[in-house]
């Protein structure tokens, strides 16, 4: 079993806490990692390890033209 953290992070780029998890392999820690991601970007870590990076469900980019 392997420990993972699952870091929320804000928009402006910013860590915001983070979930433990104890999954068996990377896979299973991704899946339990997007589950996390409904309102903030999930940055997933196994110690120093980077392993993904799952966008939020939920964020929509201001996508307005500035002129």
């Amino acid at each position: 079993m392997a420990h993972y953290r699952a870091y929320a992070v804000q928009f402006d780029g910013n860590f915001d806490g983070y979930e433990l998890l104890n999954c068996d392999d990377d896979a299973e820690a991704i899946g339990e990692a997007q589950r996390l991601a409904n309102n903030s970007a999930i940055e997933l870590w196994s110690g120093e390890r980077f392993v993904a990076r799952m966008e939020s469900v939920h964020y929509q980019p201001n996508l307005r033209s500035y002129r």
